[in-house]
């Protein structure tokens, strides 16, 4: 048996789901553990997992990082101008 502290606020959103997905705060956290250990094994990182999704949708706008102040701007001058 293993014991863990957890901060208020993890053990609500545990208990808000096992309660909608009626199962046990206990099955909850051994799923989640169970498929951590898989991933880490597996060497998956969080990046690997979603590499086919990055970049997948791209904006037309080509340097929005470096452009965004600038973009912001125009927006609000957009809004406010009306």
């Amino acid at each position: 048996m293993l014991t863990v502290r957890l901060p208020r606020d993890l053990e609500k959103k545990i208990e808000e789901l096992a309660s909608t997905e009626r199962t046990t705060k206990s099955q909850i956290i051994r799923n989640a553990l169970k498929e951590y250990i898989e991933m880490r094994k597996a060497g998956r990182t969080p990046y690997e997992l979603g590499k086919d999704l990055f970049g997948r949708f791209e904006s037309s706008e080509v340097e929005l990082s470096k452009n965004y102040k600038k973009k912001i701007k125009e927006k609000l001058f957009e809004k406010h101008s009306h």
